[in-house]
This record gives C-alpha cells, structure tokens and sequence, in this order.
C-alpha cells in the first residue's frame, strides 16, 4: 500500500549558480520526484555528483547521476529519457507541495535551474 503525504516548503531565496550551463539526460522519473539525472556534457565539480550509482530496484548501474533536489519547478514536459540543459542553483524557490512516497535515488541531491536553450 502506497501513503502518500503532502509536504510543503516556503523558502525563497536568489539564485546563485555553482557551475556553468550542463547537459542531462532524466535517467529515472520516479513516483513524487524522486527523478535521477545523469552529466552528458559540461564540467562540474565531481563531488557533487555520484561516480557511479546502482539502482537496487532495477540492478542498472548509472554513470555521473544525482538526484533531483529542486523539486517544484522542474517541468513536467521532460520525460524520462529526455535530454536538457541546465544549470546547478544554490537555491531555487521550492513552494509547492510534494508527497512523501520514496523511490531509491543516489545520496547526492543538486538544486537545478532548466534551461530553455542548449549551453553555449
């Protein structure tokens, strides 16, 4: 039996970027945003972001993942598969409300900013 419960956050603060513009692919599209990422191209802080990641429920492994850690305004026209350029954020507004359900994803969680356009 799945429970779902609603949680809600109300921070608002500026952005701030960490890195340069990335590209990603949407690895998994887990039930209430538990999405993974994976790095196609760009640099990045390697520690940011999992080598290596296993997926208990489907035994893939994944490479250069991390978790989706902006939650409320990731779109919902990417789809699991989907490539898309973006930028990690310090901190994004997260005012929404998200369910509690959990699907295994990697330990590191980045705040991420979707760009419109690929990276230059």
């Amino acid at each position: 039996m799945l429970i779902l419960f609603p949680g809600f956050r109300c921070d608002k603060e500026e952005e701030t970027l960490l890195s340069g513009c990335l590209k990603g692919k949407l690895e998994i599209k887990g039930v209430c945003m538990n999405y993974v990422i994976s790095v196609q191209q760009g640099t990045y802080d390697p520690s940011l972001i999992e080598a290596s990641w296993k997926d208990p429920i489907t035994g893939n492994t994944y490479a250069k993942v991390f978790a989706l850690g902006s939650l409320c305004d990731f779109p919902d026209t990417i789809k699991e598969g989907d490539e898309f350029y973006f930028n990690v954020v310090n901190k994004t507004d997260d005012n929404c409300a998200v369910c509690l359900a959990y699907r295994p994803v990697p330990e590191k969680h980045l705040q991420i900013k979707v760009n419109d356009k690929p990276c230059n």
